[in-house]
């Protein structure tokens, strides 16, 4: 109940600026937040399912390439950095997959898979990809290094973002795409197309963690603060950006127009030298927890874990005010062990959180494995 107030409360004021001001009838759970020093607030109690990862491996599936002209193997080198949603009593993943058009990490071309499971651990595959390069409007943006780990969120009223990286081996753009069936899609390129007169279009953008709550159901489903589209996004650091129509996105600046670092990669720890945000964000009773990954900077790090490792942390940030970090876990939750997380195009070892859903009073949590594979881990952790 109290989700439901809050996010009718949240949704029905005005918006003035981004510097909120939220109801005082909640200004208790602010000074609650701000006083939590430990990690009651994360979501924990992950565990590998056993004998089941990964759940995708790379296939030599045909499928005619617009873009080529010919039949190619377009998941036959890697599968990786999956998003996920429930759809019709179905979790669906969307990975990330290249095919073997050249040798090295951002060499190939990669689109997104699709594929369906009932259980969470065995699913069933699409023959061919859902979001791709092709002869459209975002051609130049996407060829020939194409659509790169996506992150996927819905609305209530069950429409569909993908949040994507489009690759031309030439800048990295973050970038949307809307649809109602999660297999048609409808492209609207950059998300930063449009802000501040095209200021930060030709920067290098990437990864993205809408805001979402659970809604009566137990599903997660997109939310809103002050009645615009929330998310956290970027790679070295983690930025904010607001919309009202979920593909057209303003980022947060400073007074000097500078992007707004909402916190950064910390020596000593394991996300020293990136912390790339995750899967879509999470309203809880304690603040928003987001998932991100952390790269331990070599020499610079944790070193209770490899050099260059990708491992997964969550943050907290304020319940009144998304743009607030109230803390962070010193530790990560997750860290490469298994050895197809350790073997593949990324040796130092990867796991790379990208898709999470609440399916049958569990959650299950999608990541990368190495940029060669997708594997899930389970919690039956209570949201807070």
């Amino acid at each position: 109940m109290f989700f439901i107030l809050l996010h009718i409360a949240i949704s029905e004021q005005k918006t003035y600026s981004h510097r909120y001001s939220f109801p005082n009838i909640y200004s208790w759970y602010t000074k609650k937040v701000a006083q939590n020093n430990d990690d009651s607030w994360a979501l924990l109690g992950w565990e590998r399912p056993e004998g089941v990862n990964p759940v995708i491996s790379p296939a030599e599936t045909s499928w005619y390439c617009p873009m080529n002209k010919e039949e190619i193997q377009w998941e036959q080198s890697d599968t990786f950095n999956p998003a996920a949603v429930v759809k019709d009593g179905k979790i669906v993943v969307m990975y990330r997959a290249e095919d073997n058009s050249a040798q090295g990490i951002g060499k190939r071309t990669s689109r997104v898979g699709y594929a369906t499971s009932y259980d969470g651990v065995a699913f069933e595959r699409s023959t061919s990809p859902i979001v791709y390069p092709a002869e459209d409007g975002q051609k130049d943006n996407e060829w020939p290094g194409g659509c790169e780990d996506p992150r996927v969120a819905v609305t209530d009223d069950g429409t569909y973002v993908i949040l994507y990286t489009q690759w031309n081996r030439k800048v990295p753009r973050l970038a949307a795409a809307i649809s109602r069936d999660l297999k048609e899609w409808v492209k609207y390129g950059p998300v930063f197309q449009n802000a501040y007169d095209g200021k930060f279009v030709n920067m290098a953008t990437k990864s993205a963690s809408i805001l979402t709550r659970v809604n009566d159901e137990g599903k997660l489903v997109i939310s809103k603060v002050n009645g615009q589209y929330f998310m956290y996004w970027g790679e070295e650091h983690v930025y904010c950006a607001y919309s009202d129509n979920l593909y057209d996105w303003k980022p947060v600046v400073n007074d000097d127009g500078s992007l707004k670092k909402l916190f950064s990669p910390r020596k000593g720890f394991f996300d020293s030298q990136l912390t790339e945000c995750g899967p879509p964000a999470i309203l809880t009773s304690k603040g928003i927890v987001l998932i991100y990954n952390g790269k331990n900077k070599k020499g610079d790090g944790d070193a209770d874990y490899p050099d260059n490792a990708y491992c997964a942390g969550q943050a907290l940030f304020d319940l009144n005010n998304p743009e607030k970090l109230i803390t962070r876990l010193d530790k990560p939750f997750l860290a490469p062990k298994d050895d197809f997380e350790k073997s593949g195009q990324y040796p130092d070892g990867t796991v790379f959180t990208e898709g999470l859903v609440y399916y049958k009073n569990t959650w299950y949590l999608y990541y990368g494995c190495a940029d060669s594979r997708v594997a899930v881990v389970t919690s039956k952790a209570e949201l807070k």
